[in-house]
């Protein structure tokens, strides 16, 4: 059963759109990277790391579209993406979901942009089954939108199932998916905490073994990760408390200290610090 707030864009009335569109929040700092449509494409292997895209060409206008994404110009970056069919999909959604992820004040704004890289890639990935962007990204905005909601209720409501289908569909269709082995990673520790090793294992197929696992080959495939780095600092005080702190706090301070190639570096930095500082 969908949350009740769950109301797809297209049954949404042009007002009702039109009143939620107002600017986004710009990126706080001056000393991110800087990129155009030709300079992106050298930095492309590290800047798309994380699951290898292929780039666009350097004349194109999704290659200014990235450009855009990975200087922090996320808005921009999105509406480039709209105008550009399934390919656009991707740079689209990313810039969607890393914007209300790390910059969106507004909790009810937050959670509709969610829903709405949920309804893209979930069609995307309806007519393109294979289509690795696409499995990603819904099961990215399916993780941060159940966390907004609560964690408890959205495994009640089948989202978890459903994320935990697309990754592992993404990993079986590009074994060197880093981000995705992160992003399930995370999940098993996350329903772990939430309800349990027994009823984790019983009722949704996740394991703490299978957690630290995922994570080892996620930084083993992008080692210069901070988001992933963090992520497997969480989940290992999720899953075995403050006897793996010091562990953890090494990873949030080797995060912490990463050179930032792009935006969402800079922000994942950031939340590092502030992580240690707390």
């Amino acid at each position: 059963m969908p949350h009740p707030d769950f109301k797809p864009l297209s049954l949404m009335s042009a007002g009702q759109v039109a009143a939620n569109a107002e600017p986004w929040t710009p990126l706080p700092y001056a000393d991110v990277p800087r990129f155009d449509a030709r300079s992106v494409l050298p930095h492309w292997p590290r800047l798309h790391a994380g699951h290898h895209l292929p780039p666009p060409d350097a004349d194109a206008p999704l290659a200014e579209g990235w450009a855009l994404y990975h200087s922090g110009e996320f808005e921009r970056a999105a509406a480039i993406g709209l105008l550009h069919g399934s390919e656009g999909l991707v740079l689209a959604n990313q810039a969607t979901a890393i914007y209300a992820n790390y910059l969106e004040p507004r909790e009810a704004t937050r959670l509709a942009m969610f829903r709405q890289v949920i309804e893209r890639a979930s069609a995307q990935a309806a007519a393109e089954p294979d289509n690795c962007q696409a499995l990603y990204w819904q099961a990215y905005a399916l993780g941060r939108y159940s966390q907004g909601i609560s964690v408890a209720r959205a495994l009640a409501q089948g989202l978890g199932t459903k994320l935990k289908g697309a990754l592992e569909h993404v990993i079986a269709l590009q074994p060197e998916h880093a981000d995705a082995h992160l992003a399930l990673a995370a999940f098993h520790a996350e329903v772990i905490d939430k309800v349990g090793a027994l009823v984790g294992r019983m009722t949704y197929g996740v394991r703490a073994e299978t957690s630290v696992e995922l994570f080892e080959r996620g930084l083993a495939l992008h080692p210069h990760s901070p988001a992933g780095m963090m992520e497997y600092a969480r989940a290992l005080l999720m899953l075995h408390g403050d006897s793996r702190m010091a562990e953890a706090t090494r990873l949030y301070e080797k995060a912490a200290a990463m050179t930032p190639a792009d935006a969402r570096e800079r922000l994942d930095v950031e939340l590092a610090r502030a992580g240690l500082s707390d």
